[in-house]
């Protein structure tokens, strides 16, 4: 057993050497190009069983003078090595882009990364991209049409981070020789705190100076009754159909803060409370501000703002 440990990690250490080298012999940037210095072939599974059988067939040849036994090893053997140019070739030439505007990364929650994928003037066939030696995604690239792909990775730890480190791989065509090449794009990647499981209501919302006087259904939405909304909101004539009826203020005239000071928690599960309030604030359309030590993102509603707020919380620090 201690045998077999001490393998493991002398195996693990000249893969980690390996790829250190590989990723020197790509251009630094989000962006490269794969060529003759940074996509290496070695004989698959199958191509070692192939190449054995080979042996085999050759020496049978020679030791019974089987003339069709020449040309049966030799005509396979070709076809081996022709299927090593094209194996080598499917990846050749292919460009790898790192797409920044995928959905937004929670630590500890596996998401999602962008990767556009260009195949030049050649399609490309069964090739297999994969992050951080996660789960691979297998799919094909026809001929001058970009495609963009996402990859599933689970981030570790709340803040800025590099990519993680990419793999192509492909067998194509016959499955003989497995070619690949190793990536790490010169990009990083805000991760953001995990949102709370279960967190509490929303603070309540406070009507802002310039909207306070206004008042009357005419003036006001009414909606449904969302998680959130305070008693006072309901509408209970209007709802005594069974369905709570409410009267949310016109946009502009509502502000909900979400602050720090007023979370007494730990500083990380203060961030992961904060961070489920800014994802149900923006589910719900709300106009919410934030309030962090040092920072303060003015009220506002729409992906921007949702943006804006899980960057703050990703990047803060005491």
């Amino acid at each position: 057993m201690r045998r077999t440990g001490i393998a493991r990690r002398a195996r693990a250490a000249l893969r980690e050497r390996f790829a250190g080298w590989a990723l020197r012999r790509h251009g630094a940037g989000a962006r490269t190009r794969l060529g003759q210095r940074n996509v290496y072939v070695l004989p698959s599974t199958a191509g070692w069983m192939f190449g054995a059988t080979l042996l085999v067939l050759l020496v049978a040849s020679i030791n019974y003078q089987l003339n069709l036994g020449y040309a049966l090893t030799f005509l396979l053997a070709g076809s081996g090595l022709s299927s090593l140019h094209l194996t080598h070739r499917n990846l050749r030439g292919l460009e790898l882009s790192a797409i920044d505007d995928a959905a937004p990364l929670f630590a500890g929650v596996a998401g999602e990364l962008a990767v556009q994928l260009d195949p030049g003037d050649a399609a490309r066939w069964g090739i297999e991209l994969a992050a951080a030696e996660g789960v691979s995604r297998a799919f094909d690239a026809a001929a001058a049409q970009p495609l963009r792909c996402t990859l599933t990775w689970t981030p570790q730890q709340r803040g800025v981070q590099r990519w993680p480190r990419l793999q192509l791989l492909t067998r194509w065509p016959l499955g003989l020789w497995r070619a690949w090449s190793i990536w790490q794009p010169q990009r990083d990647v805000w991760v953001c705190p995990r949102p709370e499981a279960d967190p509490p209501p929303l603070p309540e919302a406070a009507a802002a100076t310039a909207g306070s006087e206004r008042a009357g259904d005419e003036l006001d939405e009414l909606r449904a009754w969302r998680q959130g909304d305070a008693p006072r909101q309901v509408l209970w004539r209007k709802s005594a159909s069974g369905e709570l009826t409410v009267r949310a203020a016109s946009p502009g005239t509502v502000e909900r803060w979400l602050d720090w000071s007023a979370l007494p928690l730990p500083d990380e599960a203060r961030l992961q409370r904060l961070c489920a309030w800014v994802l149900a604030a923006d589910a719900a359309g709300e106009r919410y501000g934030l309030r962090l030590p040092g920072t303060e993102l003015a009220p506002a509603a729409g992906a921007a703002q949702r943006r804006r707020c899980l960057r703050a919380l990703a990047e803060w620090s005491r």
